[in-house]
């Protein structure tokens, strides 16, 4: 597959053993980061926290990314499939509530073998899939029975937006189908009794300034179109960072009443499942520091 990689919708078909398509990732899995992260949605982290596993570049290239100097400029390490197998088994030791795969979709072929390699050497807490959603639905059915939870972003109605902000050709249409078959996979989300998610899908969304109806759109999709059981978490932690600092429509972090305006929308809809932050004034700090 390597060899005329088709794995996420890009379909570059190049030969990642010698070149490097639109995402930039080679035939080495990359990671910049694993640690336990205490700020995901409660379900995930809980006390103990989950164990995340960030991996560099991405299928994406959005102007605002937080994570840009590792999903954009590509910083990292390079590890063998033996050894991402490893860091998982690790991040068990730790009493982490799952393994949080972040921005998985370049390295999903390794990432299934080193399932696998974990699995059998003792592996048996929840696979997080935390990705962007731009994804084919032909390599998440290869990940099939390996994935617990899936906690995809659905970004943009309008695939006008992902063009401007993330230089994506039909992302609504490919998300969609992808978050479909997530939902085929695993279901609604099931609880331990303390409320730690054990498996099921939870959707992302992060509100951008100026851009309110998109969110709309978005959370009426969602009502409408996928089970009330599944959890909407929405997110009000973007500050503008990297490209976005210069784009006078999101250089800006939301306003109070941007996030009002959301917060009585998901009243008027009923939305009964699922996360809404508080509007923050420090997001800043929540991002990693990107070193091992």
């Amino acid at each position: 597959m390597l060899e005329k990689c088709t794995i996420c919708p890009h379909k570059c078909g190049i030969n990642r053993n010698k070149q490097i398509g639109r995402c930039k990732a080679t035939n080495k899995v990359k990671i910049a980061l694993y640690s336990i992260h205490n700020f995901e949605e409660p379900c995930i982290s809980g006390e103990n926290g989950s164990g995340t596993i960030f991996f560099s570049n991405c299928n994406m290239n959005c102007v605002y990314c937080q994570n840009y100097e590792i999903s954009q400029q590509g910083r990292g390490k390079e590890i063998t499939i033996q050894e991402l197998a490893e860091i998982m088994l690790e991040q068990q030791e730790k009493g982490v509530e799952n393994i949080n795969l972040v921005t998985p979709t370049s390295y999903a072929i390794h990432i299934k073998e080193a399932i696998k390699i974990a699995k059998q050497k003792g592996l048996y807490i929840p696979i997080v899939y935390n990705t962007n959603a731009y994804e084919s639905v032909e390599t998440l059915k290869m990940l099939e029975g390996l994935i617990d939870i899936y906690l995809p972003d659905l970004k943009y109605f309008e695939n006008e937006l992902g063009k401007k902000y993330s230089k994506i050709d039909n992302y609504f249409e490919i998300a969609i189908n992808a978050i479909k078959e997530m939902y085929r996979q695993v279901g609604a989300p099931v609880f331990r009794k303390d409320g730690i998610i054990k498996k099921g899908l939870v959707i992302r969304h992060l509100v951008l300034p100026n851009n309110i109806d998109n969110s709309k759109k978005i959370l009426k999709w969602l009502k409408e179109n996928i089970d009330n059981e599944v959890y909407i978490s929405i997110m009000a932690q973007y500050f503008p960072t990297y490209k976005a600092k210069e784009i006078s429509d999101i250089n800006r972090k939301l306003t109070q009443d941007e996030w009002h305006e959301i917060e009585k929308y998901i009243e008027e809809l009923q939305i009964e499942n699922g996360y809404i932050q508080e509007l923050g004034e420090h997001e800043e700090e929540y991002v990693p520091n990107w070193e091992f």
